[in-house]
């Protein structure tokens, strides 16, 4: 017969031993999660020179430089000089600065703006990292490089509509208007969706663009685009920043729609967006 003593405490010392392993594979997969937060938030595509300045010239765009002569875009200005305003398009995670080319496209077909592209760094053939960090402060050199002298417009899709928001919050005086694509409260609410048995929202702390906070020193009209069946930005992120804003605003939804899709290219849907913003430039302030 065997002892009794033997086995004693085995099932509490093997429930022990199950939930420290557990525990610490939980606590190593938060750790995995945070030091690949930044390849999954951006996703850059890297070109010679040579390629970006073959395909902006196939898409009517030319080199956009700021003060010193860096590279730090795509442009395309409106026909016959003198243009009303001015549109700078801040694209989504995977994009790039030429592929915003049909957004200037169809603007142009409805207002004489001149329509700017942000490069983000490493992005294209663009020099640097991308990050929160690197993202605002392009985004802000880019700003203030731009005539003072005409109202701007702000395009942000998905990741860019973090980095609109941002702009409209630090310089609310300058931004006549801003037209956001997939937008969200913030990145980490995004992650949160994708993951919730993580931590997501706390560990991408140090990549979140937290839009409704930035939006918060803001009075300008804000549209806002929002894809039903948006696989990547959920449609519930979108409708709380909208919920949110106090300031002048419309709503554009799509139930069947996904990301980013299909309104955004519509020529209809970008007459409306420019209507908005020119009804609310003229409109009385409060």
């Amino acid at each position: 017969m065997s002892d009794p003593d033997i086995h004693a405490g085995t099932p509490g010392k093997l429930a022990w031993k199950f939930l420290r392993t557990a525990l610490l594979a939980y606590a190593l997969a938060c750790l995995l999660a945070a030091c690949a937060s930044t390849k999954l938030i951006y996703h850059p595509v890297v070109r010679t020179t040579e390629e970006v300045a073959m395909n902006g010239q196939a898409e009517g765009m030319v080199r956009w430089t700021d003060g010193s002569g860096r590279q730090i875009g795509m442009k395309r200005l409106a026909d016959g000089g003198d243009a009303d305003g001015i549109v700078l398009i801040l694209h989504g995670n995977g994009g790039n600065a030429t592929a915003c080319a049909w957004y200037a496209t169809l603007i142009q077909r409805h207002a004489k703006f001149d329509c700017y592209a942000l490069e983000y760094p490493g992005y294209e053939d663009r020099p640097g990292e991308p990050s929160r960090t690197s993202l605002l402060n392009a985004a802000q050199e880019a700003l203030a490089s731009i005539d003072e002298k005409k109202p701007i417009y702000i395009v942000g899709e998905s990741l860019g509509s973090g980095v609109a928001t941002f702009l409209a919050g630090e310089r609310p005086g300058r931004v006549a208007g801003l037209m956001l694509l997939s937008p969200f409260q913030s990145l980490g609410d995004v992650a949160q969706a994708h993951f919730p048995w993580l931590p997501a929202r706390w560990l991408i702390r140090d990549n979140d663009f937290t839009s409704a906070e930035y939006l918060r020193l803001y009075r300008g009209p804000v549209g806002v685009l929002i894809d039903g069946q948006d696989e990547v930005v959920p449609p519930g992120c979108g409708r709380a920043l909208y919920d949110g804003y106090a300031g002048p605003k419309r709503l554009w939804e799509n139930p069947q729609g996904h990301h980013l899709q299909p309104d955004r290219s519509h020529d209809e849907f970008w007459g409306s967006v420019v209507e908005f913003w020119q009804t609310e430039l003229k409109s009385p302030k409060k």
